[in-house]
């Protein structure tokens, strides 16, 4: 049996836990039932659309429909023996399932880890065992890829290990054996009324873990994030209401539903939760999305920066009239180039927020009714008027406005403490709760902050997080390696790529094609394979003997800046230090 959540989650300290009642942060209600509110109020408005299920003949869901069908979801699953505050693994792509199983989670305090569709078995097996998790939901084939194989392969390792039942829960058309046909658990409700009650009686507490989020952190493979359904309602409210989302909102998704951003900023819980309409795309590619916008009158998404850099590129090439109705584009992940950032509204015709935050809490956005230069320049301000923010030297000493620093925060959405993780706790939380973000920011006169970079170790992809530490583990596996850097190599599409530095064993040899093998062999998430390798005699050396990853990142830039463009580059290090 799974050890209890709250055994190893870290509360609110009771003072600031009182604070954000009082404030009315906290609504002390859990998130499924702020849902099922919604759906009486407003029953028959849409709620829900997946344009392109079931081989485009479309999904399209009331408010009353999903709540009823989250409900029997819910029932079925606890029928399955899954009770509430066990852990389910939901890796699936963006799509009505998601959503329903998601909110029949929310319902009977059953807990989703949000994994990703990119993430594999090396992911996989780490959350399932981390979480202690009885099940996983995956899709049969995405992409071309086995995902319900892999679910069934990580069940398998999961039972020998623990003796435990194990559920896959399976969307698709081709349901093997063993598996639970997640569209059938997921379909229509039968007996709507006593579902709801059953589960109006055991409704889980609003201080309990709702979700599972995860890092971006640097020491390896992700930790898990647990957002309580008091703090992830205000997460998502609060969003909403700067987003001015409401019963006419359409929100687009089309980056990982799982990702925080998409989710809950305000995204699928926000929109549904200002009684507004979720549509789910399976990815953001243009062309569709366009299409999509213009057939379904979306008012508001989400996107990256490399995102945001394509549609400006095809809105220049064929025009942005299908983009007539979309009236907020919300830009996060990683920091907008300013100058992408001033072509949004004249391009795309759409508002532009700046959205900097974190799944461990803190959201920063700009305003809709900020001056051009403040949505273009900066990555906004805290939501929450109880959002604390610090910036700090090395020293943890505060600094002065405009100059650049650490980010330390701590607020009503903000957890105290990863799951399970009182070595990691200590490094990224202080003794009085403030979260070291790792980012670095200076404040403007006016409260809003500029990214300036990271302090972590840490690889931003698109807005996918990679840590270097675990990249280099998995390099160490070459026997030819003798010593290996992972840094972040600068592109002008994605934002950041992986770039290895690599010292090979006398009389050997490294290629690429041989650290994605390996890479590929242990089953990690492919966004994870390093893009470019230079072999190096030696690594530079900070004076304190480490690994100088600022002079590597600026070594790559030198290369790529003179037009060293090949794959694989030799070299020897910049001279010790």
């Amino acid at each position: 049996m799974p050890t209890p959540i709250n055994e190893h989650t870290v509360p609110w300290p009771a003072p600031y836990a009182e604070r954000y009642v009082t404030a009315g942060h906290w609504a002390g209600v859990p998130i499924g039932t702020l849902l099922r509110a919604v759906a009486d109020r407003t029953p028959d408005a849409p709620a829900l659309v997946d344009p392109v299920a079931h081989g485009g003949a479309g999904v399209r869901l009331t408010h009353a429909e999903l709540a009823e069908r989250a409900d029997a979801a819910a029932v079925r699953l606890l029928r399955l023996g899954i009770a509430r505050g066990d852990r389910i693994v939901v890796q699936l792509g963006n799509s009505w399932e998601f959503v329903v199983l998601t909110l029949a989670c929310l319902r009977a305090g059953i807990v989703p880890v949000m994994a990703l569709p990119a993430h594999r078995r090396a992911e996989l097996t780490h959350l399932a065992v981390h979480a202690e998790a009885v099940a996983i939901a995956v899709p049969d084939r995405m992409r071309d890829f086995d995902h319900q194989r892999l679910g069934h392969d990580i069940a398998a390792e999961v039972r020998a290990a623990t003796g435990a039942d194990w559920h896959v829960l399976v969307a698709g058309d081709d349901v093997a054996s063993g598996g639970v046909d997640l569209r059938a658990l997921c379909g229509p409700a039968t007996e709507a009324a006593a579902d709801r009650a059953r589960l109006d009686a055991v409704a889980p507490a609003a201080g309990d873990v709702a979700v599972f989020l995860l890092s971006g952190g640097t020491t390896g493979l992700p930790k898990l994030i647990a957002r309580t359904h008091d703090d992830y309602a205000y997460n998502a409210r609060a969003s909403a209401e700067l987003v001015a989302a409401g019963p006419d909102t359409v929100y687009l998704v089309s980056l990982p539903a799982g990702h925080n951003f998409p989710l809950a900023c305000p995204g699928i819980l926000g929109t549904l939760l200002a009684g507004g309409r979720v549509v789910t795309l399976p990815s953001p590619e243009p062309g569709r999305v366009f299409a999509t916008v213009e057939a379904e009158g979306v008012t508001h998404t989400a996107v990256v920066p490399a995102v945001a850099g394509r549609w400006l590129e095809h809105a220049t090439e064929h025009g942005a009239g299908r983009l007539a109705t979309l009236r907020v584009l919300q830009v996060g992940g990683a920091r907008l180039p300013d100058e992408l950032a001033y072509r949004v509204r004249p391009v795309l015709g759409a508002a532009l927020q700046q959205v900097f935050g974190m799944a461990e809490g803190l959201l920063n956005v700009t305003r809709l009714d900020d001056p051009e230069d403040v949505v273009c320049t900066t990555q906004g301000r805290p939501i929450s008027p109880d959002d604390e923010v610090r910036i700090v030297d090395e020293l943890d000493q505060d600094l002065p406005e405009g100059e650049p620093g650490l980010l330390l925060t701590r607020g009503p959405y903000t957890p105290r403490g990863y799951y399970r993780a009182a070595e990691q706790n200590a490094r990224a939380f202080t003794a009085d709760g403030w979260y070291r973000s790792g980012d670095i920011c200076r404040r403007t006169p006016g409260g809003n902050l500029v990214v300036e970079g990271r302090d972590k170790d840490m690889i931003n992809r698109g807005g996918e997080k990679i840590s270097a530490e675990e990249v280099e583990n998995l390099v160490y596996r070459l026997p030819s390696v003798s010593q290996v850097a992972a840094v972040a190599m600068p592109d002008p599409v994605l934002g950041e790529r992986v770039c290895l530095y690599v010292v090979p064993k006398p009389g050997e040899t490294v290629t690429l094609e041989q650290v994605r093998a390996v890479m590929d062999q242990v089953g990690v998430a492919r966004f994870k394979l390093p893009e470019r390798l230079v072999l190096v005699e030696d690594l530079v050396l900070t004076k304190v003997g480490k690994v100088d990853k600022k002079a590597l990142r600026a070594d790559i830039a030198g290369r790529i800046a003179v037009g060293a463009t090949p794959v694989v580059g030799m070299g020897v290090t910049p001279g010790r230090r």
